[in-house]
């Protein structure tokens, strides 16, 4: 089993930045992919970034170039750092992590006001 916790969202006004974290906890050897989801209101959830066991990144078109996923494998965590925020990008941002299973954590908000 993997334990996923997000932290660092909150309020933040537009062409502003944020980032948000993951750390897993856990069967986390196992683990090949971690990255994020967001989901706004009202809207299906949306892939936003990925990364691989082997650092490399994927990111969603819409976040391309102003978001940036890392990773800190001594604390078992990933980052999202997001810059130039809009008011699109308002939503609750998930972690998730894939070991053969998908784990999710509990989402943290993020609101960027106009």
């Amino acid at each position: 089993q993997v334990q996923l916790v997000e932290s660092g969202g909150g309020l933040v006004q537009a062409v502003g930045s944020l980032t948000v974290s993951c750390v897993a906890s856990g069967s986390i050897f196992a683990i090949n992919v971690m990255g994020w989801y967001r989901q706004a209101p009202g809207k299906q959830r949306e892939w936003v970034a990925t990364i691989r066991s082997g650092s490399s990144t994927t990111y969603a078109d819409s976040v391309r170039g102003r978001f940036t996923i890392s990773r800190d494998n001594a604390k078992n965590t990933v980052y999202l750092r997001m810059n130039s925020l809009n008011t699109e990008d308002t939503a609750v941002y998930y972690c998730y992590a894939d070991n053969g299973y998908s784990h999710w954590g509990q989402g943290t908000q993020v609101t960027v006001s106009s």
